[in-house]
């Protein structure tokens, strides 16, 4: 009868063991799905398109940089261009800013918290575009 008692016991922290695997392993993959997926935030940005293209040599992403300006602080020298990052997810979107190089645009974006490899190399995601006149 003692060997059943220890057979039980050894069932029962197995048991235990695996239970606080799968609530460890849970609560992990929650935690990774809220910090690469979640929105921190999200509005508009406007400037010049003045590069858009598709990099990576394994992992493809859709990458643009938007010049939003700058000021011009001491007289009689070049003014200072302020560029703004960003990556784009879907193909469609993508599509469109590949034909709005070189044209003031306003772009609407969402930011998440950090962003996977395959996702693109910013944490800004444009998922909208519209040229302004």
């Amino acid at each position: 009868m003692a060997n059943d008692n220890t057979s039980n016991k050894q069932s029962g922290s197995g048991k235990k063991i695996a239970l606080i695997f799968l609530l460890v392993l849970i609560v992990t993959l929650g935690i990774t799905y809220f910090i690469f997926n979640i929105s921190s935030g999200q509005g508009t940005q406007a400037g010049v398109l003045i590069k858009f293209e598709q990099t990576g040599v394994v992992m493809k992403t859709y990458e643009g940089e938007l010049n939003i300006g700058g000021m011009n602080t001491v007289p009689n020298t070049a003014q200072i261009n302020e560029v703004w990052h960003f990556s784009v997810r879907d193909e469609a979107t993508a599509n469109k800013l590949m034909q709005l190089t070189g044209h003031k645009v306003s772009l609407h974006y969402t930011k998440i918290l950090k962003s996977l490899p395959w996702q693109g190399q910013t944490n800004v995601f444009v998922d909208g575009a519209e040229v302004i006149p």
